[in-house]
């Protein structure tokens, strides 16, 4: 009988007060967004008054507390689901299974992978149905239908299992192959793919979603192309994306890496904005090239991944790493049926369970970005159009003016709209003239 203090049940305690305690945390933000949210649904901030009409106010309240109160249930969900894979034993049945049908080697490693995966993703299919057909089709964001949410959701598993097996394959060949140093060879495997994922992404990958048209409207373009050459940008086009054919909501971004990057605006972005404020949304993006907030990013992530792939290669040979999570190591077949499958799904498992303090630490440093991208858009274009831009996306996105503060603290990766407009030019706030 194992010691009550034994490395695996040390790690099973851990890991089960962990997701209670991540649980527990969530359900009481999501409780706070939900009352906080409803308590100020009856009028329109006075900041915003003469701006943004009650219905309006009303329509991103009710919004809020719908998508809140269904992840609420979707968290639970998860929790119990992420249960079920570690310490129930699924995860285990399904390694025991495929081991008996394909004994060891790269072929079932690779089926394991595949087969979590797809179970993962069924299981996950009708929260995105509702998310999409229901909650969405109820504030009037859907525009999807049936036949292109099936053929995403084809083309999605297709590009998936193209791109991640073969990833997949390199990583457990390396995990053989390349000795105790393995997760360094791993890392730098992965940092390649990510940046090279840059690059095709734009030009192969993201067609198969939408269609990109050059920007059309001569005027615009002349405005962005000035905006870029005085910001010393270069990108290899402006593009239009048909966003409308999926979703009322509007958004606009940079993509690719060096010579491959993009502008790309949502079509329903331009039908929102005039030029002016689109322009200034331009600027606020720039600002992030600017201050190199997409470069440190990157490098924060490569940086964190590092020490996340040295600390799977500790933790893949201890037995107790798998016990601990509910999965009975491949000991039968005398080291023909390597473990490193196993390894890397309950580390992607678990890691998520134990990190999720990190949250308020990236949103605080995300938002302090975002306002130094305001302050660079605010140098570069109108900072009155910038917040007469960003209003209106506020109120097209049905986002809330009034978040809990303390929800907001913890998940927010841009600033509440009273704090991010507050630094903006002041006029905006007040009513406007009849």
């Amino acid at each position: 009988m194992p010691s009550l203090l034994s490395p695996s049940l040390l790690l099973t305690y851990a890991f089960a007060a962990a997701l209670v305690a991540g649980l527990l945390l969530k359900f009481w933000l999501a409780s706070r967004q939900v009352r906080h949210v409803a308590q100020h649904r009856g009028a329109v901030p006075p900041a915003f008054a003469g701006r943004i009409p009650l219905a309006a106010h009303q329509k991103a309240a009710d919004y809020t507390i719908a998508r809140t109160r269904f992840g609420m249930l979707h968290m639970a969900f998860s929790a119990a689901l992420l249960l079920g894979w570690t310490l129930l034993g699924g995860l285990d049945a399904l390694n025991q299974a495929l081991l008996a049908w394909l004994s060891g080697g790269m072929a079932q490693q690779l089926a394991l992978l595949a087969a979590f995966a797809l179970i993962s993703g069924a299981l996950d299919l009708p929260a995105q149905l509702y998310q999409t057909f229901v909650l969405e089709q109820r504030f009037g964001f859907n525009q999807m239908t049936p036949r292109l949410w099936l053929a995403d959701l084809a083309k999605s598993t297709l590009v998936g299992a193209l791109i991640g097996l073969p990833l997949a394959a390199l990583v457990l060949w390396l995990m053989q192959a390349a000795g105790a140093l393995w997760w360094l060879w791993a890392w730098a495997a992965w940092v390649g793919f990510n940046l090279l994922l840059m690059v095709v992404y734009p030009l192969f990958i993201a067609p198969l979603f939408n269609k990109f048209q050059p920007l059309q409207d001569e005027s615009l373009r002349a405005r962005v192309t000035a905006l870029m050459r005085r910001c010393g940008f270069t990108a290899s086009g402006l593009f239009v994306m048909d966003g409308s054919r999926r979703s009322a909501h509007a958004n606009a971004y940079f993509t690719g890496f060096g010579a491959a990057k993009r502008v790309v605006f949502y079509d329903t972005l331009l039908k929102q904005l005039s030029g002016d404020e689109v322009e200034a949304v331009l600027a606020h993006e720039l600002g992030h090239f600017h201050h190199r907030h997409i470069a440190r990013r990157l490098v924060g992530v490569f940086a964190f991944s590092l020490i996340g792939f040295a600390l799977l290669g500790w933790l893949s040979t201890r037995g107790w790493f798998y016990t601990g999570l509910g999965v009975t190591p491949n000991l039968s077949l005398a080291g023909s049926a390597p473990n490193d499958a196993l390894a890397l799904l309950l580390f992607a498992l678990a890691a998520p369970v134990f990190t999720t303090f990190l949250t308020p630490l990236m949103a605080q440093l995300s938002r302090k970005h975002e306002f130094q991208a305001d302050a660079y858009a605010c140098a570069q274009a109108d900072g009155g159009q910038l917040a007469s831009a960003l209003l209106k996306l506020y109120q097209d996105n049905a986002s809330t003016l009034t978040p809990d503060p303390v929800y907001a603290r913890f998940y927010y990766s841009h600033p509440p709209a009273t704090e991010r407009l507050a630094r903006l030019p002041a006029a905006l706030l007040q009513p406007a003239t009849p």
